[in-house]
């Protein structure tokens, strides 16, 4: 298989062009790929094809020529990554199959509209986010409350007192089943200046990652409503840079860096 490697604030992806919908991807392979030691190594897959190829999301097509089709690195497909979506839209300008500017991106979470230059960053307009509520968290012993928020896949961002930096993230947070069926990103935040927060992840499916997308959204959203503001911008601190989150009355917007540092073809 052919593929491209990329990163969005070190939140790195395999990439796998597939115009014409010819490649079964299973859980299997998606987590050979992503294996550090006996595979290419990243957090995720996105595979490249044409949305009106793809039953699951060609009603979009007259909105977006191109889906992304992300998958954990434990195999599992998922709904969106705010990274990953940035990630593909540099590969698609870079490949030539969109020219830069604005467009959009199919996605199991809908349209994502993109905006890009040549070079640069890349803005993605992430959607209106939705509190669900509140739960609670078990990392290392120690119980945390935090938001339940919908970015078209489900988050847990507990602004918390203790540093982040300490935290034991090797494991899986505990989290209650009811509320996340289908498990939940749980992310751990401090607020460290006016609209400034550092966060650290764990990633169902991936374990702690360097940066998650929909996530720094769902830390802005947790960390304006503990300030008791809904709306402004946001510079989100995670393990692999900074990451600027908008919130505005209507949607949200997430913009950063997005790298391809490779290229080749993985014999498996």
């Amino acid at each position: 298989m052919r593929f491209v490697k990329g990163h969005g604030t070190e939140n790195d992806f395999v990439i796998l062009p597939d115009p014409d919908g010819e490649l079964e991807l299973s859980a299997t392979t998606v987590a050979a790929v992503c294996d550090r030691r006996a595979g290419i190594g990243a957090d995720g897959v996105l595979r490249v094809t044409r949305t009106k190829l793809s039953p699951e999301v060609s009603g979009q097509a007259g909105e977006a020529e191109w889906f992304m089709d992300y998958r954990n690195a434990d195999g599992g497909v998922a709904e969106m990554c705010g990274n990953g979506v940035r990630v593909f839209a540099r590969y698609l300008v870079d490949a030539g199959l969109a020219e830069p500017g604005e467009f959009g991106v199919a996605t199991r979470a809908g349209v994502k509209r993109v905006r890009l230059a040549e070079t640069g960053d890349v803005t993605v307009e992430m959607g209106p986010p939705r509190v669900l509520g509140s739960s609670r968290t078990t990392v290392a012993g120690h119980e945390y409350e935090g938001l339940h928020v919908d970015m078209g896949n489900p988050h847990l961002a507990c602004v918390i007192g203790d540093p982040v930096a300490r935290l034991d993230l090797s494991h899986q947070p505990a989290f209650d089943p009811e509320v996340f069926p289908g498990g939940v990103n749980v992310e751990l935040l401090n607020a460290v200046g006016p609209r400034r927060v550092v966060m650290r992840v764990f990633e169902r499916g991936s374990g702690e990652t360097r940066s998650c997308g929909t996530g720094a959204v769902a830390s802005a959203v947790a960390a304006a409503l503990l300030a008791g503001e809904s709306t402004g911008t946001w510079a989100v601190e995670v393990l692999g840079g900074t990451v600027t989150v908008t919130l505005d009355e209507h949607t949200s917007y997430l913009a950063g860096p997005a790298v391809l540092v490779a290229s080749g073809v993985i014999t498996l």
